[in-house]
């Protein structure tokens, strides 16, 4: 046997990047190479089809090393540990208690506490963190902000008497007055001047944060990964020039603030978010000039979006938050949420918040995403995004700054403005299926209803006439088709029934696209083999007490089908055309009205319809 050692591929010459684009180019067969291929993407850059080494040898996000400044490539040198957090609505102590130390022996090892602002005292912490090892677990509290600092000195006090290690207790507070500002449009101005006096509270506590940036806020508004990253960026910012400029420590200042963010689908452009957040906030914490690098690094707190979370076919929603957060733990958080399936029609229950904390455990100690850290490091592609995503981020940073900081475009409205543009981008595109949701508006389960589930969104507080700036639209992207649904489903529910003729393949083709249009609004869609005459057709589709005849054949056969079909039919149900032929003129002409095609807005179209079946 040969001891000789070979190179793997050495038989292969190296192609040159011209080369692959000559053979893209003949295998186009005279298609457009950027019309085709290249991505124009939400966040303002194109995606090529594919990248090459010498793509990414101009970077300079290869040359970083995990745990060290910028940071790109992760916050610890030898492993991508994250924790493993759930949220408790703590409205009873004892009853959040029991839960916090039942999930504390199901793999959780982080808790987030949310306690109502008349609920802080000490006998509440008392209670709540009976039996809990705060210095073993991390800990977390949310209140309302006009409480936040009592609730600090509560928690320090009682950290005391416990006697823990300081160094050990590892945690946040949330304290974020512009959260407030930018989603709902409140002036909490007056609460800004609190935020030197926690970070004095907590200065010995080493691990533990007590200033947030919730862009979790504007991702579950509909916001670009780029827009979410950006405003981060300033966000952050404007909480560490604010406090500096108190006469705070630079140090000290950026140790204490932490950012809780949101994850999409997009899964390696959310990858790619976290390591390019990391390497930009590091540059913004160092022109502070700390005197240790380890104040520039970016503490994570990573949340699964609610944004395109659906009522119906809500187990999808188990598929989205999964490769979600793939993406938050490739990209290297500090601690994760995953969002429950069924969180946007009710209050979880045991068996949902059971799966959602499976997801991560089966990450973490299945796939070992926890022990490899920077997976994405080198890959061509996620170098690429990562680069691509710190340029634009940082363009909204610096227009941010222009504008004289985060704290001003919140009070200029232009924040706000941009959010809700790209939220009602995002719902139109929904409603032409440019954007898809999977068992929504695409794909929807034809026999699926409601039983009573109703999307649980809550209210902007634009309607919040006091308020004295402008507020974020956080609805959700299913939201006006669950809407249509559930409304449809409150009536007589349309039978629309499919009449398939002439070209085989045609007309499967576009039976098949009308029966998933209109089964988004909770219609009853029967289909067909086929009929040999129109008139056959609509005699079965009248015995079958059709509400909406839909007629699904070739274009060129419609020239022959349509126009008889809907003579025959005589108004005795609506008629529809599948497709939009080239006769469409000549049959709008003799009196059809009602086409379906790709270039539909199907939301629009679906309310037409109901409006004519007296829905």
């Amino acid at each position: 046997m040969s001891n000789k050692k070979e190179k793997l591929f050495t038989e292969f010459q190296p192609q040159t990047t011209q080369e692959w684009l000559d053979k893209i180019e003949v295998d186009l067969k005279g298609a457009d190479f950027q019309k085709k291929l290249v991505w124009r993407t939400n966040e303002g850059f194109n995606v090529q089809p594919f990248y090459r080494r010498e793509d990414v040898l101009k970077l300079k996000t290869p040359d970083a090393l995990p745990g060290e400044f910028p940071f790109v490539r992760g916050n610890h040198k030898n492993t991508n540990v994250w924790y493993i957090r759930q949220e408790i609505k703590a409205d009873d102590a004892k009853e959040a208690n029991t839960k916090a130390l039942d999930v504390l022996n199901k793999g959780i090892d982080s808790l987030g506490f949310h306690i109502p602002g008349d609920k802080v005292s000490a006998d509440f912490i008392d209670t709540l963190l009976d039996g809990i090892c705060c210095d073993i677990v991390e800990v977390n509290f949310n209140t309302c902000k006009r409480h936040t600092l009592e609730l600090a000195e509560i928690l320090t006090a009682y950290f005391e008497k416990k006697g823990y290690d300081k160094e050990k207790i590892v945690g946040s507070i949330d304290f974020d007055p512009l959260q407030k500002m930018v989603m709902y449009g409140k002036e909490t101005t007056e609460l800004l001047e609190n935020a030197p006096k926690l970070v004095e509270i907590f200065k010995d506590y080493p691990n533990f944060r007590c200033i947030t940036v919730d862009t979790l806020s504007l991702n579950n508004a509909g916001a670009y990964i780029v827009q979410e990253l950006g405003y981060a960026l300033a966000w952050g910012n404007e909480y560490l020039s604010m406090m500096t400029e108190a006469g705070v420590d630079a140090d000290l200042a950026a140790k204490k603030i932490k950012f809780n963010m949101g994850i999409s689908e997009n899964y390696f452009m959310e990858l790619a978010k976290f390591r390019a957040a990391r390497m930009l906030w590091a540059q913004i914490v160092k022109q502070y000039e700390p005197k240790c690098d380890c104040a520039c690094k970016m503490i994570v707190n990573a949340t699964t979006s609610t944004y395109n979370q659906t009522v119906f076919d809500s187990y999808v929603n188990l598929l989205r938050t999964q490769t979600e957060a793939m993406s938050a733990a490739l990209g290297g958080i500090h601690s994760m949420v995953v969002v429950p399936f069924d969180a946007t029609y009710e209050t979880p229950t045991d068996f949902s918040e059971r799966i959602a904390r499976n997801q991560q455990l089966l990450l973490k100690e299945e796939c070992h995403f926890g022990e490899v850290v920077d997976p994405g490091a080198g890959s061509y592609y996620v170098e690429q995004l990562t680069d691509s995503l710190a340029i634009e981020g940082w363009k909204i940073f610096l227009r941010v700054e222009e504008e004289g900081g985060f704290l001003a475009a919140i009070k200029a409205g232009t924040v706000q403005d941009d959010i809700n543009a790209t939220n009602n981008k995002r719902h139109d595109d929904a409603a032409k299926r440019k954007e898809f949701i999977l068992g929504t508006n695409q794909f929807p389960n034809f026999t699926e209803v409601s039983e009573g589930k109703k999307g649980l969104d809550k209210c902007c507080h634009s309607c919040d006439t006091a308020a004295p700036y402008k507020a974020i639209n956080s609805t959700r992207l299913a939201a006006d088709f669950e809407d249509l649904r559930i409304h449809t489903e409150g009536a007589k529910t349309p039978i629309a029934f499919m009449l398939t003729i002439g070209n085989l393949a045609m007309r499967q083709a576009r039976a098949q696209f009308s029966c998933n249009f209109l089964a988004c609004a909770g219609y009853k869609v029967i289909d067909n083999l086929g009929f040999k005459t129109v008139e056959e057709g609509v005699d079965a589709a009248l015995k079958a007490k059709a509400d909406i005849v839909v007629l699904c054949s070739s274009d060129d056969e419609y020239a022959e089908y349509a126009i008889p079909a809907f003579k025959y039919l005589d108004g005795r149900a609506m008629f529809v055309v599948a497709g939009a032929p080239a006769c469409m003129e000549d049959l709008k002409a003799a009196g059809i009205e009602n086409f379906v095609h790709v270039k539909c807005n199907v939301l629009e179209t679906l309310k037409e319809y109901n409006k004519k079946l007296g829905i």
